[in-house]
């Protein structure tokens, strides 16, 4: 029986409700953001582990524990320990091409359950790892399951949620993600104490148990009435599940425009190709922008190596990896607070403030690095506990903004005949400068010091203006009715419009 409470859309005409049924769909699809945040924060803690990198990476141990000469900024300059790191970007970004496929094809379901396999295996492979070959074919096969989960999970979650509260429940998965972080630095605290060196390997196939949860719960996983009208003829089974969804049988409104939507998309054959006609050009420019955006506020260079950078201002082993404990709580806890205000205070609102954010903590982090931290020897412990607390500012802005809003925007802007197309655009951007940026970041490190800080503060300034002048509001519209808030902005106005009506004079 569907239980929950009554929303009403500002800018549709839908009735419906927040039921059980989408919050326990919605929670368990949300598993998908729990493998992308449980490796994110494992990567980062178990190559600052001394029993690992003596294992794959003997150099870089050798440097950190032998060699004074090197400057604190590249001890862990290493192609090898990027290699590693990076390995899984590669992958999701040609397995989001393949997902896209799939998505439309067969449903956001079957992507699901294929991602949480993919990385189930993929876990199993490093936690019995003997060589890095074992290692990094291990990572690829996690990068497909990434791939598959972040072209399909953001995607369901709004097409399942009613739109006055799709902010919120899509923000649950950059929630899920900062969960999985968080709970990848606990273990790495937990695992990295254990005497015989092997704690890396708990660390590596824990990975598997919020896989097997996602792989099991995709296969009672509804599929999405957007979905189900894309891929049938028949609309009633879409109806009975639109229905369940929404806790009424008054959804005549809105399966009447899932249906005109999807007559749309039916007429296209080549969505990839469609995408780069001029009407669609708003969400093209977002669908890049966005993801890119999204990689160059140096969020992963706090996620992926926090444990790494702290050992170079100065702190041990489990000081570390304890700090990476401290920023993933506050992660977590801002973009849970995102999830209670993005639908009250808007998206533009939280990407402008958490912009500001970011790029205040950035520059002191920056200049307290420049001013204490030379090539040798470490900082003070008071700065380096002032540096913590700076990032926890820093990972707060980027968790009630660019955090979840990098992946809301781009699944609710997307009219349903590019949707799939669009969004596999989006998720390979993201791993394409997730890429970039963690290949380059020890080498950058190493040559830019303190300076990267100011890199990627340039960066925020960049995306704040782009926000403020360039994306509308989409807070409570429904996602079949979002191509009005291009056709009222005072800049895509332009080009919306006048391609519709270079269109008319053309049939006339």
């Amino acid at each position: 029986m569907a239980v929950g409470f009554a929303v009403t859309s500002h800018g549709g005409h839908y009735n419906g409700r927040i039921t059980l049924f989408v919050v326990l769909s919605c929670t368990m699809a949300a598993m998908g953001g729990v493998i992308f945040g449980y490796d994110i924060g494992i990567s980062g803690g178990v190559t600052s582990m001394d029993s690992f990198l003596k294992k794959f990476f003997p150099e870089v141990y050798k440097n950190m524990k032998e060699d004074n000469k090197i400057s604190n900024y590249c001890k862990f300059d290493s192609e090898l320990l990027t290699s590693f790191t990076s390995s899984l970007y590669v992958a999701g970004l040609f397995a989001s091409f393949v997902a896209s496929w799939i998505t439309k094809k067969f449903g956001r379901k079957p992507t699901i359950l294929a991602g949480g396999a993919a990385f189930l295996i993929g876990a199993a492979l490093g936690g019995a790892a003997f060589n890095i070959y074992m290692v990094i074919f291990g990572r690829v096969l996690l990068g497909v399951g990434v791939g598959f989960a972040n072209q399909a999970v953001p995607l369901y979650l709004s097409e399942m949620a009613p739109p006055r509260h799709r902010g919120a429940i899509n923000n649950g998965f950059q929630f899920s993600i900062g969960v999985g972080a968080l709970s990848a630095n606990l273990i790495n605290f937990g695992t990295e104490k254990i005497k015989d060196g092997w704690g890396w390997r708990i660390s590596l196939a824990l990975a598997a148990v919020p896989a097997s949860i996602l792989t099991l719960g995709a296969l009672f996983l509804p599929e999405t009435p957007n979905s189900l009208i894309q891929r049938s003829k028949d609309y009633g089974e879409a109806e009975l599940m639109l229905r369940r969804v929404r806790g009424t049988t008054n959804v005549q409104a809105e399966l009447d425009d899932l249906i005109k939507a999807s007559s749309v998309a039916k007429t296209m054959n080549d969505p990839f190709k469609k995408i780069l006609q001029r009407k669609y050009r708003p969400q093209l420019v977002m669908a890049i922008a966005i993801p890119f955006f999204q990689q160059v506020t140096g969020i992963n260079v706090i996620a992926f190596y926090a444990p790494v950078l702290f050992r170079a201002i100065g702190l041990g082993e489990s000081a570390s990896l304890l700090s990476a404990v401290v920023t993933g709580v506050v992660g977590t806890g801002s973009t849970f607070i995102s999830m209670l205000i993005v639908d009250k205070l808007g998206r533009r609102v939280l990407f402008l403030v958490g912009g500001i954010q970011m790029l205040v903590s950035q520059v002191m982090v920056g200049g307290i690095m420049a001013a204490e931290l030379g090539d040798h020897g470490g900082v003070s412990k008071g700065y380096a506990f002032l540096v913590l607390f700076l990032i926890c500012v820093y990972v707060a802005g980027f968790g009630w903004s660019w955090g979840p809003l990098g992946w809301l925007v781009p699944s609710e802007i997307f009219p349903l005949e590019i949707r799939s197309a669009a969004q596999s655009i989006t998720v390979a951007v993201s791993f394409l400068f997730t890429f970039i940026v963690a290949q380059t970041f020890l080498a950058m490190l190493c040559h830019l010091k303190s300076g990267i800080f100011f890199f990627f503060g340039g960066w925020v300034v960049l995306m704040t203006a782009f926000v403020y002048y360039l994306l509308p509001e989409t807070k409570n519209l429904p996602i079949e009715q979002m191509d009005r808030v291009w056709k009222e902005h005072w800049f895509w106005k332009r080009i919306v419009v006048e391609e519709r009506s270079t269109h008319k004079m053309e049939t006339a």
